[in-house]
């Protein structure tokens, strides 16, 4: 609203001294009217604000205002005759022209002073008026200003209040990430442990089953890929716990903004319903000269705009590690199962293999222990046969020895003779024979034994190695975790 009046530096304010060049040297008007009671106490009589001054006694005081008067100069006050009536007094009074002109001049003097007075009061009241709306309108600008910085405190709140709820979220989401990673790490150790269990039973094999088969393969494989998937997954657990500790700190500058933005809120919201009627209004001398404000509009929107930049920066930064550790969870968790199930399966065949070779083993060793009975009854039947071949031998040679003591020409190489020493001869060939074969057949029965004893002994190594295998190992690897414990949830 603009200012309808004029301010105080109008000429009617300050007026100019009316011009009184028609008398010789009076102040007031009072002046006259004290001339013409010098010897009455008229003054005192009439009831007026002023108290007329008495141009005599002035003119007593500045002898420049009587000229033609010389003996005053030289007599003191209280020897001026009360009225003195000569010529010499006749100049020093006024004409009728003068005296008329002196009052035309007091009325306008008078009414000038009245209109610049009631043109005073109007411009006044109207000043007053004037101010008291600007000053209310000012007020309810800056109640309005008020009013709005409360609306933008309260929309940065809402704003603040949200990220801050989100981020809470995320932080408690990936702490729980975190607690999954942190216990499937755990639930990691026990196939680890059983995979080197399993290949520190299998050292324990003999012989030529002590062999770098596919199940050693894959168990070492095993190895591997758990501690490949451990590596990882320390890898990511570091990586939360370093999102983690840049979650809490967005939270915290978010946290302590609105914790500012809610003081701030209070304070202003006071200031805003704040009135002249309100309590604890005071006055605060200087106040307005004291600028502590460090932040202009522009810097404070930026300042909790860039927060919550960061905090959701930060926040999907998270939600990506978090995405990245469940996935992490289900592939390491996946291989290790497929893993698990190859090293089974390897197992499996493995122990298959064994026990075939273990019944192959045994049949061969009941054919073999079947083959050396035989044997043996063999050469029980070929020594027997030697014995009977030595009882036609002695005839033999009994029936020849006894025809050497024929005489003289009955010495006879006849048929008989003949006959007995080819009998003799076919005996001990066959008898020769016979032995030869007892020979051949105990060193096939020692062979026999011998293969009995490689038989025994193999079918030993691959029990023990069954027993490894199957008792221990497999027994073992039971055990292994399920899926909701590979990925944490258990």
């Amino acid at each position: 609203m603009e200012c309808l009046g004029s301010t105080l530096t109008a000429t009617y304010a300050h007026p100019r001294p009316t011009p009184t060049n028609f008398l010789p040297a009076i102040s007031t008007i009072s002046s006259s009217y004290r001339n013409r009671f010098p010897h009455s106490n008229f003054t005192h009589s009439l009831s007026l604000p002023w108290r007329p001054s008495t141009y005599y006694g002035v003119a007593s005081n500045l002898p420049t205002l009587a000229p033609y008067c010389t003996r005053s100069q030289r007599v003191s006050e209280s020897t001026i005759p009360p009225f003195v009536s000569n010529r010499t007094t006749l100049f020093t009074r006024y004409t009728p022209d003068d005296w008329y002109r002196s009052n035309l001049t007091n009325y306008q003097e008078s009414s000038t002073s009245r209109h610049n007075s009631e043109r005073l009061r109007v411009d006044t009241s109207r000043l007053i008026q004037d101010k008291y709306q600007q000053t209310r309108k000012t007020q309810t600008d800056s109640t309005q200003n008020l009013g709005e910085r409360v609306n933008d405190i309260g929309f940065w709140k809402s704003e603040i209040i949200h990220e801050l709820d989100e981020m809470i979220g995320e932080t408690n989401a990936l702490t729980d990430v975190k607690k999954r990673l942190e216990r499937a790490l755990v639930e990691m150790e026990a196939p680890l442990q059983v995979a080197r269990e399993c290949l520190f039973h299998r050292e324990k094999r003999m012989g030529i089953d002590l062999v770098h088969d596919e199940v050693e393969k894959e168990l070492l494989t095993e190895v591997d890929t758990i501690l490949c998937c451990q590596e990882r997954m320390r890898l990511h657990l570091d990586k939360a716990i370093a999102q983690l500790a840049a979650d809490r700190a967005s939270q915290h500058e978010l946290e302590k903004d609105l914790s500012d933005k809610q003081t701030a809120h209070r304070i202003d919201d006071k200031c805003h319903h704040l009135r002249n009627t309100s309590e604890g209004v005071s006055f605060f001398r200087g106040v307005e000269r004291v600028d502590a404000t460090i932040s202009v509009p522009e810097s404070w929107a930026k300042f909790t705009d860039d927060n919550i930049l960061r905090s959701q920066s930060e926040r999907a930064a998270s939600a990506k590690l978090r995405d990245d550790t469940e996935n992490l969870l289900v592939v390491t968790a996946n291989e290790m199962w497929n893993q698990f199930n190859k090293v089974n399966l390897a197992f499996t065949n493995r122990i298959a293999e064994t026990a075939d070779a273990k019944n192959k083993i045994q049949i061969h060793l009941a054919k073999t222990l079947q083959e050396i009975f035989q044997t043996e009854m063999t050469i029980e039947s070929i020594k027997k046969a030697i014995k009977d071949k030595t009882a036609f031998l002695k005839v033999a040679q009994t029936r020849l020895d006894e025809r050497t003591r024929r005489p003289n020409v009955e010495l006879c190489r006849d048929t008989a003779q003949l006959r007995l020493v080819n009998e003799v001869y076919e005996v001990d060939d066959t008898i020769q024979t016979l032995q030869q074969r007892l020979k051949d057949a105990e060193d096939t029965l020692q062979s026999l034994v011998h293969t009995k004893a490689t038989l025994e002994h193999d079918l030993a190594v691959k029990a023990n190695t069954l027993y490894i295998d199957q008792e221990k190992c497999m027994s073992m690897r039971k055990s292994f975790p399920n899926t909701l414990r590979l990925v944490g949830f258990c």
